[in-house]
Parts: structure tokens; C-alpha cells; sequence
């Protein structure tokens, strides 16, 4: 089978895909599963190059967020609630990859409403935004909240989460494009280009001077963005897409009074997986009910061959929404924008 496999640590930009992959082994518990569509994440870059907290032994199949169709001719476990054919999503090492060999545990049906471009990006992007916010953040109704990276795939999901949640959201970018497709997709109450200097006086203007309650950061400008944070805020470390890891100054933390708090989703199967269930649910039961949309998938589709390309536009903030990599083409009447 076709996979982006990664034979010796370096940037992903360099690798092409291997045609001759033997296909995954099933363990007990897992089922093999058709890959149709695959989400591109920037830890998968970190990851190729030995730079992330989750480092597999080499050779590996890089990837991990997926959205397919339970393949036919494999044994299933005992008691799974699922068979061949089933639309599922999910997340597992390996996703770049035609075929992929997941626990049952870590996979969930794929709603009839959503394409598997759209499931390509839940399993990982969206319960990271609805933990950071619920969990971590404890966001209430009413609040001020600023979204770093607002176009990206884990941003674009906060602003829409953060709205269902009753929140009033200031979105912020790189670029006017960016803004507009946040303002257009996640129906952010206001935007504001973080590339001007002096943007955190244009944030304290909005909120009448009081500051944003929570921070959403998945770049890496907490310092930047704590220039506008209310008393008793609390700031989320999501991630540090800009590429280096900020040193805060703690006299700022101090002195507002302020949380400072990260989200590592994938922590969460090893040290509370039964939590995880029910920020499934929770999210879902957003998106089902219609409070918040489905997820926003970027204009281009990468594929396999293209996968490269893909995580390169990633890396160069050239993407908005999820950006997914099509493995195979699903049915004509399943296929939608």
C-alpha cells in the first residue's frame, strides 16, 4: 500500500511516499480501516524531525487524525460496535497511509452530515479547542475570549466553540484574508490583525478597557497577548506554531493576577482516558444539534503523492481551516464543500 513513511528524522518537505508499504497488522483490539481522508497537523511536522513529545522508533508511517470506511475482509474484536463499511473518524499513529490498523477505542462513527474531508479534522483539533476552553479555561457565557491563529484548524474550531458557548470572540491573524475567513466561517464577533503593532490597544478598546477573559494561543504569543488580558484571566498554552517556545515573564502572571494553563490533548489517554468520552459527546452534540458548524476544510485537497506539499503550506501559515489530505475519492453523492 501507498505511505508517507519516515525512515530517518529531518523535515518532512524532503520525503516522498513509499509505494510498497506492507499493510498494518490488526492487535486484538483494533480494526483495519480504509483511509479516505487524513488531517495535516503541525505536530506531524515536529514529529518527522525528532522534535515532538511522542517520538516512535524509525521506521514509521506518519500521521494520525483520519476519517474512512471500516475495510472489508478483516476480523473485527469481540463485541465492536462497528462493521465493515461503516463511516468512521478517528486518530491512531499512522494515518498517512491507505490503510490503517486503529483501536476501537479510538475511533467513533462519522456523522452522515459531514464529508470525510470534514472528519478528518475531529478527533484531535476539535476536542483539544472544546478541552482548552471547558476544561482548562472553564469559559463562561458572557466572557471575552482571544483566539491566536483564528483561520487555522484548531483556531477556526475555537472561535465556532467558543461562540455555541455563549462567549464573545476577537479574532486574530496574520493577514486580511485570514480575518475574512474567520468573520465569514466562525462568526467572530470582531478581528484584528496582530501583525500591527500596538493591536493589543485596538482588543482593550473592544472589550471598554477591561481585557479578554480567556486567551486561546495555538502560535506561541502568550507574552504578546497578555498586554490585553482582564484581571483574573486565563491564558491557554495550545500550541507553538511559530516555532519557538516563549519564556513568560512571570511579573505578568503576577501582577494580573492571571492563570496560565496549556492543553495537551493527547496526555489525556494516558493520564485520564476516561475523560475523553464525554468531550466526545460534548462536541458532537454541538455539532449534531447545528449550534456550531461543521468543521472548514481548506480550498486545495492534498493527496498522498502531494502530502509533502501539503505540510509545507501548513508550516508557511498558507492554509486556513483544516487542511486534509484525500487518500481516496468517496462517493460522488457523500461528496460536498
Amino acid at each position: 500500500m501507498k505511505a508517507f513513511v519516515i525512515r530517518e528524522l529531518g523535515h518532512p518537505s524532503n520525503i516522498t511516499v513509499t509505494a510498497d508499504w506492507p499493510e498494518p497488522k490488526l492487535g486484538k483490539t483494533q480494526i483495519m480501516v480504509d483511509v479516505y481522508s487524513a488531517g495535516l497537523n503541525f505536530y506531524d511536522i515536529l514529529q518527522a524531525q525528532g522534535r515532538y513529545q511522542v517520538k516512535p522508533p524509525l521506521p514509521f508511517v506518519l500521521g494520525s487524525e483520519f476519517a474512512g470506511k471500516v475495510s472489508h475482509g478483516f476480523s473485527l474484536p469481540a463485541g465492536c460496535p462497528f462493521k465493515a463499511g461503516d463511516r468512521v473518524f478517528g486518530a491512531t499513529a499512522g494515518s498517512y497511509a491507505e490503510k490503517v490498523a486503529v483501536e476501537v477505542s479510538a475511533v467513533l462513527p462519522l456523522p452522515d452530515t459531514l464529508t470525510f474531508d470534514q472528519g478528518a479534522g475531529l478527533y484531535v483539533t476539535w476536542p483539544t479547542s472544546y478541552e482548552a476552553l471547558v476544561g482548562r479555561a472553564n469559559l463562561q457565557a458572557g466572557e471575552w475570549v482571544l483566539v491566536t491563529a483564528a483561520a487555522g484548524g484548531v483556531g477556526l474550531a475555537a472561535v465556532q466553540l467558543a461562540k455555541a458557548l455563549g462567549a464573545k470572540v476577537i479574532a486574530a491573524a496574520g493577514s486580511q484574508n485570514k480575518l475574512d475567513i474567520v468573520k465569514k466561517y466562525g462568526g467572530a464577533d470582531y478581528t484584528v490583525n496582530y501583525t500591527k503593532p500596538g493591536w493589543q490597544k485596538e482588543v482593550l478598546e473592544i472589550t471598554k478597557g477591561k481585557g479578554v477573559d480567556v486567551i486561546y494561543d495555538p502560535v506561541g504569543m502568550i507574552t504578546d497577548c497578555l498586554k490585553c488580558i482582564a484581571w483574573k484571566g486565563r491564558a491557554i498554552v495550545v500550541g507553538f506554531a511559530a516555532g519557538t517556545v516563549e519564556k513568560v515573564p512571570m511579573n505578568l502572571v503576577l501582577l494580573k493576577n492571571i492563570s496560565l494553563v496549556g492543553i495537551f490533548w493527547g496526555g489525556y489517554s494516558v493520564r485520564e482516558p476516561g475523560h475523553i468520552p464525554s468531550v466526545h459527546k460534548a462536541f458532537l452534540d454541538l455539532l449534531i444539534s447545528g449550534r456550531v458548524s461543521p468543521p472548514v476544510v481548506y480550498q486545495e485537497r492534498f493527496t498522498l503523492d502531494k502530502l509533502s506539499d501539503g505540510l509545507k503550506a501548513l508550516e508557511g501559515r498558507q492554509t486556513w481551516g483544516k487542511a486534509v489530505v484525500r487518500v481516496k475519492d468517496e462517493p460522488a453523492e457523500k461528496a460536498k464543500l
